[in-house]
């Protein structure tokens, strides 16, 4: 018998960044090691109550094949005989959506879908919790996926959440080749998996990596001059780097885990540079 993974998730994409993800919480250990699957430009899938994990692997397999999100819906639990106990959610490369409640998921129970996502949910306080996570998404469009994700967790919860309780949530998105040093697709993902308030912890988990590795775009970053390169000698000195600045910066910023936001020290990210101010 699989695992019951009472939950509310949201699976999703912005084509304009070429991005998809899942959000998801559930009184349930380690949630994100069994729900949220996505790769970029093939789609993203969400898989739960009595969940079958192969529905993630397998989904996107099929979702390679251009199949549409209600295709693969139907191909996967037409192949499964205890579809009736699980719970799916697939956006597709296209931002198709589906969703699937088998008729013996506990209540509530239930989905909804619309342009580029797919919300859905068992073992609920009501069907509020995923009114809330699709009229979050609706709402708040032109943010960043991550960000979207994250308030349509928070909201969910606020409209009830899961009726037994919180313990894991996670996040996860992927855009090609926009992940560590651009050697990887995954953008973000991230995973609280045992927390009295799992939602607290995954929004300050994320705030810190997007310190660490989110993108300040070029135009926004500080040209060093005389002064400034002056600032940045003297704080680097009190913290005991003292080569040339084109040395000690990048050697501090690998330290700190900054090395993504420097590129030489002709212009500097605010984002590092608040940094280091807080240090000294």
């Amino acid at each position: 018998m699989a695992s019951v993974v009472a939950t509310y998730s949201i699976v999703a994409c912005d084509l304009d960044a070429g991005q998809w993800g899942v959000a998801t919480q559930s009184k349930f250990l380690a949630v994100g090691s069994v729900v949220p699957w996505a790769e970029p430009h093939v789609g993203a899938i969400a898989t739960q109550s009595y969940a079958n994990p192969r529905y993630g692997p397998d989904g996107l397999a099929l979702l390679r094949q251009d199949l549409s999100a209600e295709e693969v819906v139907k191909r996967l639990t037409e192949a499964d005989d205890e579809r009736e106990q699980r719970q799916l959610g697939v956006v597709d490369g296209r931002g198709r959506s589906a969703t699937f409640t088998g008729s013996e998921c506990h209540d509530w129970a239930g989905g909804r879908t619309g342009d580029g996502y797919a919300a859905q949910g068992n073992i609920l306080v009501s069907a509020d919790t995923v009114d809330a996570l699709a009229n979050t998404f609706e709402a708040t469009a032109g943010e960043p996926l991550a960000r979207r994700l994250l308030a349509c967790l928070d909201a969910a919860q606020a409209a009830g959440g899961d009726r037994r309780g919180q313990q894991s949530a996670a996040l996860l998105v992927v855009e090609k080749d926009a992940g560590y040093a651009q050697l990887s697709d995954v953008v973000v993902d991230l995973r609280i998996d045992d927390h009295e308030r799992p939602l607290e912890e995954l929004r300050r988990i994320y705030e810190l990596h997007d310190a660490l590795f989110g993108r300040t775009p070029k135009e926004e970053w500080l040209d060093v001059n005389a002064a400034l390169r002056a600032e940045l000698v003297e704080a680097l000195k009190k913290l005991g780097y003292t080569a040339e600045l084109e040395q000690s910066f990048p050697d501090w910023a690998g330290a700190e885990n900054y090395e993504m936001r420097v590129d030489g020290v002709e212009r500097v990210d605010p984002v590092v540079l608040e940094a280091l101010r807080r240090m000294t």
